[in-house]
C-alpha cells in the first residue's frame, strides 16, 4: 500500500507543474478563439486591408526564406564541415539576432541602414533608400529569421557520417559534387525544416520591422502590423487577423513536426 501511494505521489510531482505550464500555453489561445467568434469575423478577416497585409506577409516571408536558403546554405555547410579560426565567433554572430529583443534588432538596422545611418547615408548618395520600403521589411525579416535556417541546416550537415564524405572524396568527387550529390540530399529534411521555421518566423516578425520599415498600408504593413493597428482602432479586427495568423503558423508547425517524425523513422 505504501509503495502504491508513493508511486502515485511521485507521478503527480511531474503532472501538476506540467498541467500549470500547459494551461499557460493553452488558455490564451482558447481565449483568442472564443473572443474572436462574432458575426463580423469573416468581414474583418477578409477585408481589403487584411488581404493586402496577408499578401505582403506571404510575399516578403517567401522572399526572405528563399534568400536565406541561397545565401545561408553555403555558410551552414562551411560551419558544419570545415575547420578554421574564428569559427566559434562567426557562429556567435549568427545566433545573436535570435536572442536579441526585436526592438533592439530594429534599432540596429535603423542606425546601420537608415537615411542618417552609418551606411545608409552612403547608400542614399547612390540613390538607394531602404527604410520604409518593402525591401526594408525583407531585410528586417532576414535579420531575425535567417539564423534559424542556418542553425537547422548546420545541424543537418553536421550529422552526416564523416565516412560518407571520405568515400565520395576517394571516388574522385570534388567539393561541389560532394555538396550537391551527397551532403545536400542527406541534409534535405533539416534544410526543409529550417526553411519552414524561417518562413514562420518571418511571417510573425513585428518589432524589427516596425522600427526599420514602418507601417505603410500596401508597402510595409504586414499581418503583425495590421494586427497592431487593429488593436488601436478596433479590437475585433485585431482578433480576427490574429486567428488567421495563428492558423497559418499552426499549419506550418504541423508540417515541420511531420517532417521530424519522418526523419526519425
Amino acid at each position: 500500500m505504501y509503495k502504491l501511494k508513493n508511486t502515485f505521489l511521485s507521478k503527480w510531482v511531474f503532472i501538476i507543474p506540467s498541467v500549470f505550464l500547459l494551461a499557460l500555453f493553452l488558455l490564451p489561445f482558447l481565449a483568442l478563439f472564443i473572443r474572436s467568434i462574432n458575426p463580423e469575423f469573416f468581414t474583418h478577416a477578409l477585408s481589403e486591408q487584411a488581404i493586402k497585409a496577408l499578401q505582403l506577409s506571404l510575399v516578403t516571408s517567401t522572399i526572405t526564406t528563399i534568400s536565406a536558403m541561397i545565401l545561408g546554405t553555403p555558410l551552414a555547410y562551411i560551419l558544419a564541415r570545415w575547420k578554421f579560426r574564428l569559427k566559434s565567433w562567426i557562429e556567435l554572430l549568427i545566433d545573436l539576432p535570435i536572442i536579441l529583443p526585436p526592438s533592439v534588432a530594429g534599432l540596429i538596422l535603423l542606425i546601420a541602414f537608415g537615411r542618417r545611418g552609418l551606411f545608409g547615408s552612403t547608400l542614399l548618395t547612390l540613390g538607394i533608400s531602404l527604410p520604409f520600403t518593402t525591401l526594408a521589411v525583407i531585410i528586417a525579416q532576414a535579420f531575425v529569421a535567417a539564423p534559424l535556417y542556418i542553425r537547422s541546416a548546420r545541424i543537418g550537415f553536421g550529422e552526416i557520417d564523416k565516412q560518407l564524405e571520405e568515400a565520395a572524396s576517394v571516388e574522385g568527387a570534388n567539393q561541389w559534387q560532394l555538396f550537391s550529390e551527397v551532403m545536400f540530399p542527406l541534409a534535405g529534411r533539416s534544410i526543409l525544416s529550417g526553411a519552414i521555421l524561417t518562413w514562420t518566423r518571418a511571417l510573425g516578425e513585428f518589432g524589427a520591422t516596425i522600427l526599420f520599415a514602418g507601417n505603410l498600408e500596401g508597402v510595409t504593413q504586414t499581418m503583425p502590423m495590421a494586427i497592431y493597428l487593429g488593436f488601436e482602432r478596433n479590437i475585433d479586427v485585431a482578433l480576427a487577423l490574429s486567428v488567421v495568423l495563428v492558423f497559418v503558423s499552426l499549419m506550418l508547425l504541423m508540417l515541420t513536426k511531420r517532417l521530424d517524425k519522418h526523419e526519425q523513422h
